[in-house]
C-alpha cells in the first residue's frame, strides 16, 4: 500500500480530516484544543504510572513507544512517524494509567488532545470515533500478528516480515521498487522484532548482496519486493 493510499483510507475517514481536527490551523467556534507541545530528541512525552489523560498526533517527528521489564531491558512495541496516533488509552477508561513509555526519537512536535476535548469531538463528528476503532482494530491485529511471529518464525523471516509490514505502511512506489523514507536504525529493527543488531545486519547485508534490497540511514528501497514475499513463504 503506498503512503498516499494508506493516507486517504486512513486519516481521512467519512471526509474527516484527522489531522485538521488534532492540529487546527484555528479554532472552531471558539473551542480551544490542547496546545502543541515541543520535544527534543531523547525526551521522554509520558511514562508508566502517569494519567492516561491524553491523546497525541504526531505533527512533526518519530516516537518510540516501549514498555520496561522488571530486568530492565527495554521492550520496543511501535515506533510512530508524522500523522501517526499515541497515547489513545485515554479513550479506554477514566482511571487508566500509563502502562507504556513514550520518547521522542527526534525533534517531535505532537498536537495534544485531553479526553474531554475528544468526547467533544466524537459527540461532533460521528467519523472520528470510526476512526479510532480503525486505529485500535490496526493496532490489534499488527500485535497478535507480532505474537505469533515471534512464536513460530525464526529471526530471519520476524525481519523480513517487518520490513515488508514497512513497506506496506510506509512505502511509496517508485517505478518497479518501493522506497521507505526515514529507515530505522540496525538496532531499532532489532527492538522490535526480538532479534539482535548483528542478526538484523546479516540479514540485510543478505538481501543486499542479493539484489533484493538496498538500504542506507535515510531510506530502504525495495528492488524486488516479490522476492522478497519469497523469503517468508517456507514459514507459512
Amino acid at each position: 500500500m503506498s503512503q498516499e493510499s494508506n493516507e486517504q483510507s486512513l486519516w481521512y475517514t467519512e471526509n474527516l480530516d484527522v489531522g485538521q481536527i488534532f492540529c487546527p490551523t484555528k479554532q472552531k467556534n471558539g473551542m480551544h484544543l490542547k496546545n502543541t507541545q515541543e520535544y527534543k530528541k531523547g525526551e521522554y512525552i509520558y511514562l508508566p504510572g502517569e494519567a492516561a489523560d491524553s491523546i497525541y498526533f504526531i505533527s512533526s517527528g518519530r516516537v518510540k513507544v516501549g514498555h520496561y521489564a522488571k530486568s530492565g531491558k527495554e521492550i520496543t512495541k511501535a515506533i510512530l512517524d508524522e500523522g501517526e496516533l499515541l497515547g489513545e488509552l485515554a479513550t479506554t477508561s477514566h482511571d487508566e494509567k500509563r502502562r507504556d513509555f513514550a520518547q521522542a526519537m527526534s525533534n517531535t512536535t505532537l498536537c495534544i488532545m485531553t479526553r474531554e476535548e475528544m468526547n467533544e469531538m466524537m459527540r461532533e463528528h460521528s467519523g472520528f470515533s470510526t476512526f479510532l476503532m480503525k486505529i485500535f482494530a490496526s493496532r490489534i491485529l499488527k500485535m497478535e500478528k507480532r505474537l505469533e511471529s515471534l512464536v513460530f518464525k525464526d529471526s530471519r523471516t520476524r525481519i523480513v516480515e517487518f520490513l515488508l509490514e514497512l513497506v506496506e505502511d510506509k512505502g511509496e512506489r517508485v517505478g518497479y521498487e518501493w522506497v521507505v523514507r526515514k529507515f530505522l536504525t540496525h538496532q531499532e529493527i532489532a527492538n522490535l522484532t526480538a532479534t539482535s543488531r548483528q542478526t538484523v545486519t546479516t540479514v540485510l547485508n543478505d538481501l543486499k548482496s542479493e539484489d533484493i534490497l538496498t538500504f542506507d540511514r535515510r531510506r530502504l528501497l525495495i528492488r524486488d519486493l516479490d522476492r522478497l514475499k519469497a523469503e517468508t513463504a517456507e514459514q507459512e
